[in-house]
């Protein structure tokens, strides 16, 4: 589930950007991307597994405006444009050209798209189920090429933020953003398996988890090698879907890029049917049926194929800030739900929440504008996680505000 294919193009220009510090960009991609996804989807089947789970911790509110702004950014804004428009740089413009531009394909994609979701098939499922492992069966000979033969030395880093831009690339995934979705379908699956009691449903769950953080940190570690070692052969002013094209064209050859073309332009649009259905179904339940599946689903795709034409390059751009925003409360949160049993109140998770997403808006300001210098001081400025301080102050203040106002102990079914 966390290996989308939109998701590989973001470790190859980290390697390429980090050079011979590339496993330190890595470590950071991993942990944000992959360990703290593991972790959320931990703490929320121990929470009981629902898209309650989030509400249980942080209020109706407080959570209904959190998972709003995930299912927007996933399904609307950035994640089903991006699909999109990495559908085209990898799968339409290397093997055809200028034949068709961006405006066009992007029509008929999200035509596809639409007649999809309004009419569901199990043939979305299958073929998602089927091309995931033959994609990562790919890259693993990709990787293993690369590794044998390498595209040319590994160079000194292009950047002095190795760190953050690890950071920021962990957060590009969106794969935090998802984590309740994952979590219910992992529960799902482990009850489906015969595992009919919690306790051994989260002992299954933690090892799924673990085994998964290993494999995607293979994965990515192959792909961030291929880009730290293609900085030579590649130019330096390609966007990320290009990158992973000459690489594998460079490893695997014409039928290689056109097998992997393919493969991920299917991949690509099943999860963007997955994405704008799941999205067109949220906000028909938050607004009562008064707006219909139907109609909600016109509106994302409409929405997202305006965006899709701004470019690749450009919805990254615009990307980043927003999850710079939205990341760190999520993040905060599935951590301080592994401890839900010795929280007494919501208070702690509202003020971890409330924090974060304060001091990561006022961070995101600066990086943007330069405003707010003085945020260059805070600590852990420099690894990309200066929020981190203030969201535990806020949990810690919310801590003891509960324990005077709200002394209720969260219950074991919120």
């Amino acid at each position: 589930m966390f290996f989308g294919a939109g998701n590989l193009i973001f470790p190859p220009f980290l390697g390429m950007e980090s050079g011979w510090e590339w496993p330190l960009g890595l470590a950071c991609f991993v942990f944000v991307d992959v360990v703290i996804s593991c972790i959320g989807i931990v703490a929320i089947n121990q929470a009981g597994g629902s898209i309650l789970s989030i509400e249980g911790v942080l209020g109706k509110r407080p959570a209904l405006v959190l998972n709003t702004a995930a299912i927007l950014c996933t399904g609307v804004l950035i994640a089903s444009p991006r699909t999109a428009a990495t559908t085209y740089e990898m799968s339409v413009a290397p093997l055809l050209g200028d034949w068709i531009g961006l405006l066009p394909f992007s029509l008929l994609f999200f035509a596809v798209v639409l007649l999809l979701a309004l009419r569901p098939t199990r043939i979305v499922d299958i073929v998602g189920k089927v091309l995931t492992p033959v994609l990562v069966a790919g890259i693993a000979i990709m990787v293993i090429a690369g590794i044998v033969s390498p595209l040319g030395p590994v160079m000194a880093p292009e950047t002095a933020t190795v760190v953050a831009d690890g950071i920021s690339a962990g957060y590009q995934t969106m794969d935090i953003l998802a984590v309740v979705g994952f979590a219910i379908i992992v529960q799902e699956s482990v009850r489906a398996a015969g595992y009919a009691d919690g306790k051994s449903q989260l002992a299954v769950t933690a090892r799924a988890s673990l085994v998964a953080c290993v494999l995607l940190a293979l994965v990515y570690g192959g792909l961030t090698y291929l880009g730290a070692t293609a900085a030579t052969v590649v130019p330096h002013d390609v966007n990320q879907a290009t990158l992973i094209t000459l690489i594998t064209e460079q490893l695997m050859g014409r039928v290689g890029l056109v097998v992997l073309g393919i493969v991920v332009g299917f991949a690509c649009l099943t999860t963007a049917v997955g994405l704008c259905g799941a999205t067109a179904a949220y906000l028909e339940r938050i607004t009562g049926r008064r707006l219909s599946y139907r109609a909600a689903l016109i509106g994302v795709v409409v929405i997202a194929l305006a965006i899709c034409n701004l470019g690749l390059t450009a919805i990254i751009d615009l990307a980043a800030p927003i999850l710079s925003v939205i990341c760190p409360p999520f993040m905060i949160t599935v951590v301080l739900m592994l401890f839900r049993r010795r929280i007494r109140s919501t208070w702690t998770f509202k003020g971890a929440a409330l924090a974060a997403v304060a001091a990561s808006l006022v961070l995101t300001v600066h990086d943007v504008t330069g405003l707010f210098s003085f945020v260059e001081a805070a600590p852990l400025f420099a690894y990309g996680f200066s929020w981190l301080p203030p969201a535990l102050a806020g949990a810690l203040a919310g801590a003891i505000l509960g324990r005077k106002f709200d002394p209720r102990r969260i219950t074991a079914a919120a």
